[in-house]
Formats: C-alpha cells, structure tokens, sequence
C-alpha cells in the first residue's frame, strides 16, 4: 500500500463528514473556511486535501483559512477582511450615479435645498433608462443606490395653508386667554363647526372593517346623489372642558340658522345638564362656512339664543386657513370618521347609531339626533337688522372676537 493510501485510511473521513454536515456547512463565509483549515489541521499531513474533498471548497480557501486561524479576529459584523467581496456598482461603473442623478433630477419635486428629495419615476422605468445608456443594472440595485443619494417615495401632505395672517398667532393666545378664563368661571366653552356632507346609500366610505376573507362589502360604482335619499349635514358641538360631544343631523342646508339650532339643541340636550347656572358662553368657531365671521345671519341667529336662554355669548373666529387648529376637528370629527369607515352610510338612522356609538379611550361621549326642519338658503339680513344686534366688537380684532348680550330677559 502506498503511502498516500496510508495517510488518508488514517484520516477520519467519516468524522469530518459528519461533522461539517452537522455544523460547519450552516456557517457564513469565514465560519466555514476557518473551519476547513482546523479540520485539516487537525487530520494533519494529507488532511488539506480530504478535508476539500469532503467539503467541496477549493485548497486555496481553505488555505486562507489557515491564516485566519493565526491571525486575530476581525471586527465583529465582518467576515470578509477589509477591501474584500465584490466592488459596488458604482465603483465597477464610475458614470452610473452621474446618470441616474440626471435622470431623476427633472422628475424631483420638492425643495433641492433639502436634504430629502423624492421622484416620481418607477424603478423599473430608472433601471430600463439606464440600461439604454449602457448600464448593466436591476431595479433593486437602482433603489439602493436612490437611497444612497438621499432619495425616496413619498405622498402628498397637506401642510401649506395659504397666506399666513400677520395676527395669527396673537389671535390663537387671544382665544386661548379667553377660553382658559372661562373655563376657570366654570363657564361652557364649545368648538363648533360643520363636518363634511355624507351621501346617504349604498356607496363606497373611505376606510377598512374586518369581514370574511374573500367577501368585500359591495358598494356601487359610481357616487351619485340618491333623489329619494339625498345627503346629510352633521354639524358638530364640542364641549371643551367635559370632553363630549354633540352632532346635529341635518337633512336639507348648511346655513346659519341650522347652525344656531344646533348650538340650541345641545344646550338642551347636554349644556344645561352640564352647566345649570351657567350666564356665560364662549364659542370657538372657523372664519368661514356656515358659522363664519362675515354671516350676518349667523350674528343673528346667535341674537336670537342669547335673548331666548339670557346668555352672554362670547364669539371667537380662527383666522382665515386655520380650521384644522379647531378643536372639534381633531378631537370629535376625526373619531366619528374612524368609527364609521369602512361602512357605507345606507340610511340616516345609520349616520345618527354611527355618530352616537363614537367612543375613545380618553373618555369622548357622543350624542346624536336628526334635524328634519327646512332651512332656506340665501336668507337675507338687512342693515336696519344688523344695527338691532346688542353686539360689541372686542378691542382685538373685532371682526373675529366679538360679545352678544341678551336684549331682554331669557324666555320663559
């Protein structure tokens, strides 16, 4: 017997089978060369070539691997050492990211100043572009590369509200000083305003529900009016301090009078409960809509409650393009719009059991009713009616922030 034959009956094959199989094969890259060259090392003469038999890799790595046994260990996370692995792309292709930089450049939107930008082209149209110019590349690797620059998809925000009011943020500590003094005479402070008007019908509502896999509820196709149906207009009611809410269902207009009523029907229902000795109330409205700062009605209107209930009604409008600092927006709206979606709104006894159900952790109760009185758009005011209001304009702003006091005694 030869004695290459000798020296491999001597190797225990079958250990080292067993033993890479069980462990060394599920290794990474250094784990499974280092332990080739310790497999080898420890057969001794002959064992570097059984042990690349065995293993499958090439003398050569595990010859490397012998150094990696001498040599201390890398840094941790590295198993490669520095400078090795395959060169990225854009080493390999030095003009690939002057490229893709002017391929995206024309389609970024945004701000360039910004460290983040965003385009609005596909991967695969970036990958395809570029290949046209000669880059060999995949619509990942464009991806990693696009991030790499700083770049990433994103939708629209809408975060610009307009011309900005030079008073603005004094109006905002103005309304706050006289809600937070009002809070503290144990006075009602509510945020009124109009949510958006909701098809009433079997239609699509924004949003998901669980149901049974594979069974979508089915809406139709296209959103338009039901005659028989028509809309809805919920006009909500927020009391800041107790944390509750009250939404009107109207069936016709969205007008001062409706408005007004709503106010009324929550004072009813809610406020005086609430609030039994209350002489004061303080409204935080939008500068527009039904209840804005301009109606003449709407100042009517609230001329009417104050000589109906004896209440002096405070009155402070948020200036022009900030409704979505109005309370009841983030604090009633966006709820009842969670807890409906998903639904379609079949009928109005389905929007009022909707609204009313509203809860939150924080403790949000909610109250519901349907308005079915008729309010007439275009209700003209005339000046002789205006100059009857006892209104009194505050020494801020008076177009925004304004008393109205009862011209009598409340009503029996």
């Amino acid at each position: 017997m030869g004695q290459r034959a000798i020296l491999g009956a001597m190797i225990d094959r079958h250990g080292i089978e067993r033993r890479w199989a069980a462990d060394g094969s599920k290794l990474d890259e250094r784990g499974r060369r280092v332990f080739a060259a310790s497999e080898a090392r420890a057969a001794g003469r002959g064992g570097l070539a059984a042990v690349s038999a065995i293993t499958g890799l090439a003398r050569s790595t595990i010859g490397r691997g012998l150094k990696d046994l001498d040599a201390p260990p890398p840094p941790y996370g590295r198993v490669r050492r520095e400078g090795g692995g395959p060169q990225p792309l854009s080493g390999r292709d030095p003009t690939l990211v002057a490229d893709l930089e002017r391929l995206v450049v024309p389609a970024t939107r945004g701000d360039p100043e910004r460290p983040l930008l965003w385009v609005s082209k596909s991967l695969d149209k970036l990958a395809s572009a570029l290949a046209d110019m000669g880059h060999a590349i995949s619509p990942n690797s464009v991806r990693k590369l696009l991030i790499a620059l700083g770049f990433s998809r994103q939708s629209n925000r809408k975060a610009d509200e307009g011309t900005r009011h030079p008073d603005r943020d004094a109006q905002f500590e103005h309304i706050n000083a006289r809600v937070v003094a009002a809070q503290a005479a144990g006075q009602p402070v509510i945020s009124v305003d109009t949510k958006k008007k909701e098809l009433i019908g079997n239609f699509k509502n924004g949003g998901t529900d669980y149901r049974p896999k594979g069974d979508p509820q089915r809406v139709r196709v296209h959103d338009f009016q039901d005659k028989a149906l028509g809309k809805v207009v919920p006009y909500g009611v927020y009391d800041v301090s107790a944390n509750a809410g009250f939404v009107s269902v109207g069936i016709t207009s969205d007008t001062a009078a409706f408005a007004v009523q709503s106010i009324r029907l929550w004072l009813k229902r809610m406020g005086r409960q609430r609030y039994p000795h209350a002489h004061q109330l303080t409204i935080t409205a939008d500068c527009g809509g039904s209840n804005g700062a301009r109606v003449r009605l709407w100042k009517v209107e609230l001329q009417k409650l104050a000589d109906q209930t004896g209440l002096v009604i405070c009155v402070h409008h948020y200036p022009p393009g900030t409704s979505k600092w109005n309370r009841i927006e983030h604090r009633l709206f966006c709820h009842i719009t969670q807890n409906w979606r998903g639904r379609p709104l079949t009928d109005r006894v389905a929007v009022v059991e909707l609204i009313g159900g509203t809860t939150t952790k924080a403790g949000l109760k909610v109250e519901c009713a349907l308005d079915t009185q008729t309010y007439e758009k275009g209700v003209k005011v005339s000046d002789a009616d205006m100059a009857s209001l006892a209104i009194t304009g505050d020494a801020f702003h008076p177009e925004w922030n304004y008393t109205i006091t009862p011209r009598q005694g409340p009503e029996p």
